[in-house]
């Protein structure tokens, strides 16, 4: 008979957590971001707030987003118009579409994931979805997203809801738990989010609300985790080594969401990039001192792109390379910020760069890399990775 040490032993993974595929997906519907104070006004039915809509095109200027993706079409839009005002009881609205496209467009990530991953569905063990969106239904956008894909019933589901744009490091600490104390676990990563519960006409007096339209789009992310690679069958990209979370002190009120009848509200104030600036190098010393790094530009960057203001603080105070937040910049660029999707977004962009220029590792051909994740509370989860050769 073996003893309960020894079961326990045979429970957990010989190797440490590995990502193996990524799978993204965007909803059709793409607006263009020169033309898209022009949209936002008439849409609003706003044309009459001059200096106002002057502002927001400086925002949208200042994002550096080119394009973003997003479910609301103008069509949808024009059948709800309270959705367009500033605040007007629509939350039934919102959950009523969200709770149908989450999920469709999470599974268009996960299906890429795993055709990448050339493994059956049937030997997914897990999923962690994480979304900010359909927190308002039971059973939640796990269950669904079960049903769509044909999972297996027994399926061990994670539901994290209301994790905002700190939630793709956070699902890749659970994933990584996961894997590695199951042995044979195949984790089922997704993050979905969409603009249903946010967007809104503009306000004189919410000059946050201008920077949420300006900033944010839809998108899906999902990887598939697990250890202990199959030889020949799975192919591992990045080694999740070790991960951490923290709270930025000081920093209550610094972004806040507050769910409400006429949907989503944020409330930002402008020092989030001095708070995360001044204490990133910190969260930088504690996961790379045992492995004996201090060179922040020895390493490959994966930063989730809240905004332009702080990433720019955040290559100031470390002395970053021009080039060290090139993937982050690329996709803010590309798809705005889709929150907790957005550095698994980078993570794909940075692979497929550096199977493009023939780079010898999936890190832009460096060994060891650092993923940010920065949001509400402040909170700052950081995730220790090691690429692995192409």
């Amino acid at each position: 008979m073996m003893g309960v040490d020894a079961f326990r032993s045979a429970q957990k993974a010989d190797g440490q957590a590995t990502i193996m595929a990524i799978g993204t997906a965007n909803p059709p519907n793409c607006v263009d971001q020169s033309t898209y104070p022009d949209y936002y006004f008439r849409i609003t039915n706003s044309e009459h707030m001059t200096d106002l809509k002057e502002k927001f095109k400086r925002i949208c200027e200042r994002t550096t987003v080119k394009k973003r993706y997003i479910h609301l079409t103008e069509d949808v839009l024009k059948e709800n118009p309270n959705m367009c005002a500033y605040k007007a009881p629509s939350l039934d609205a919102r959950q009523d579409m969200a709770v149908v496209d989450v999920p469709k467009l999470a599974k268009e990530a996960a299906v890429k994931a795993i055709e990448e991953w050339g493994q059956t569905k049937s030997k997914i063990t897990h999923l962690v979805f994480c979304n900010s969106t359909c927190g308002g239904d039971i059973p939640g956008a796990d269950v669904r997203l079960v049903k769509l894909l044909g999972l297996k019933l027994s399926v061990k589901r994670y539901m994290m809801y209301q994790q905002g744009c700190f939630g793709g490091g956070m699902v890749l600490r659970l994933a990584k738990d996961l894997a590695e104390n199951n042995r044979g676990a195949r984790v089922l990563v997704v993050c979905c989010e969409t603009i249903h519960l946010s967007f809104r006409g503009p306000s004189d007096n919410h000059l946050a609300s201008l920077v949420n339209q300006a900033l944010f789009g839809d998108g899906a992310a999902a990887l598939i985790v697990g250890a202990d690679p199959i030889i020949g069958i799975e192919k591992p990209l990045f080694e999740v080594v070790s991960t951490a979370q923290t709270l930025v002190p000081d920093s209550d009120g610094a972004i806040q969401g507050h769910l409400k009848e006429e949907g989503l509200t944020f409330n930002l104030v402008k020092n989030v990039p001095e708070l995360i600036s001044k204490n990133i190098e910190k969260c930088l010393q504690e996961a790379f001192e045992p492995l004996g790094i201090s060179d922040w530009n020895s390493l490959f960057w994966i930063a989730h792109p809240g905004g332009p203001a702080i990433l720019d603080k955040v290559q100031d105070i470390l002395d970053l390379e021009p080039d060290k937040l090139r993937a982050t910049r690329q996709v803010l660029s590309d798809y705005g910020n889709m929150s907790s999707a957005c550095v698994l977004f980078i993570l794909d962009e940075m692979r497929k760069k550096s199977v493009q220029d023939g780079m010898k590792t999936t890190g832009e051909g460096l060994e060891w890399g650092v993923l940010f994740g920065f949001g509400a509370g402040l909170t700052v989860d950081t995730v220790v990775l090691r690429s692995v050769p192409i």
